[in-house]
C-alpha cells in the first residue's frame, strides 16, 4: 500500500517521530544530544515552528510542535535531518545514512490530545525502562515543562499555559499529569496515528481537517472515536 501524504497545516500541533535506521543508535554521547537540541532550536527559529515537548531517545526522538506556516515542520525535520547526519558522519569517521526513511507524524487535536501527547513523549524513557520518572532524564522537555529547569527551545502552546495562572501553578499541574497511567490502548492509538499519518484527535476535528485537506484522516471501515469519552480525563482535567 502506497504511503499517504503527511498532513501539515498552520497552527495545528504535530507528533513527529524519527527512527535511527534498522533501530541502530543515533546518539552516541551526551555532546550528540547536546548538539541535536542546539540544531534544532535554531532550525525552529528559522522555519517558524514552535516546540513544546521533545524528548531523545538511544535510536529515536519525538517532538511535539506547531508550524506557523504550512511547509515549517518539514522544512525543520528536512534541514535538521542533514545537518546531524553530516555531524554523526564527520565525528565518528563512518559513511551511509542514519535516519530510517522520511520521519513519522500526526496532527494532534489540541482540546482532548495535546497533553496526552506531551506526556506519551516525555514517558518514553520510563516505558523503555531507562529512569523511574521522566525528571530524572536529561534529555526531554520534562524538567523545563514541570521542573525549575529554563529551557529556551520550548514554546508554552496554549493547552499548557491554560493549565494555571501562574508559572508556578503551571507546573503543578502538569506534574499532576504524571500520576495518572496511560492505557495501553491510548498508546496503541497515540503510535498508530503517527506511523500511519492519521490524525490524533475526535471526529469533529478529523472531519474538519479532512474537508480542509481533501484526504482521509482515518482508516477505512473503523467505527470512528469510540473511546474518545475516555481521553476526557486524561488531556487536563485530572
Amino acid at each position: 500500500m502506497a504511503r499517504l501524504p503527511r498532513l501539515n497545516l498552520p497552527g495545528i500541533p504535530q507528533h513527529v517521530i524519527q527512527r535511527g535506521n534498522n533501530r541502530q543508535a543515533c546518539f552516541f554521547a551526551e555532546q550528540d544530544y547536546a548538539v541535536y537540541l542546539d540544531r534544532l532550536r535554531q532550525y525552529a527559529k528559522q522555519y517558524a515552528v514552535s516546540v513544546h515537548a521533545y524528548v531523545l531517545m538511544t535510536n529515536h526522538v519525538h517532538l511535539l510542535m506547531t508550524p506557523a506556516t504550512e511547509k515549517g515542520v518539514s522544512q525543520l525535520m528536512q534541514s535538521l535531518g542533514r545537518f546531524y547526519v553530516r555531524y554523526i558522519n564527520q565525528t565518528y569517521q563512518r559513511s551511509g545514512t542514519l535516519w530510517e526513511g522520511r520521519y513519522k507524524s500526526a496532527l494532534v487535536d489540541c482540546e482532548r490530545y495535546f497533553l496526552l501527547v506531551s506526556r506519551y513523549i516525555e514517558l518514553n524513557p520510563v516505558r523503555a525502562d531507562m529512569v523511574a520518572h521522566p525528571a530524572e532524564y536529561p534529555w526531554s522537555s520534562y524538567q523545563g515543562n514541570a521542573l525549575d529547569k529554563a529551557i529556551a527551545l520550548l514554546t508554552p502552546h496554549p493547552c499548557y499555559i491554560a493549565l494555571g495562572a501562574t508559572p508556578l501553578l503551571r507546573k503543578a499541574a502538569y506534574q499532576a499529569l504524571f500520576r495518572h497511567h496511560i492505557p495501553d490502548y491510548t498508546l496503541k492509538e497515540v503510535r498508530d496515528a503517527t506511523n500511519k499519518a492519521w490524525v490524533l484527535g475526535e471526529g469533529r476535528f478529523k472531519e474538519q481537517i479532512a474537508k480542509q485537506t481533501g484526504r482521509r484522516t482515518s482508516p477505512l471501515g473503523r467505527g470512528g472515536d469510540r473511546k474518545s469519552a475516555d481521553f476526557k480525563g486524561l488531556s487536563g482535567n485530572q
